[in-house]
């Protein structure tokens, strides 16, 4: 039952960022929208290995690896030279 909870709410957490994103209210490249696409989809992976559904599981983590990714790039401190 704790595996189903944490995978609902990994799921909630990327649709809820979605709709936010498409709504205009978190842009795809805040903070927040790539926390939350990092932490939902991770908390997916993890049900979804605890289920033994890898296909899936490669999908989060590849979506959870791209948006830590995005948000490194867009943490980096921009400097003239």
């Amino acid at each position: 039952m704790t595996a189903m909870i944490i995978g609902t709410l990994g799921v909630t957490l990327l649709l809820i960022a979605f709709g936010l994103n498409i709504s205009h209210k978190l842009s795809e490249n805040s903070k927040e929208y790539l926390l939350m696409n990092i932490v939902g989809s991770l908390m997916a992976a993890w049900y979804a290995y605890v289920g033994g559904v890898y296909p899936f599981i490669v999908l989060e983590i590849v979506w959870a690896l791209v948006a830590f990714v995005r948000l490194m790039n867009n943490s980096k401190v921009k400097v003239d030279a």
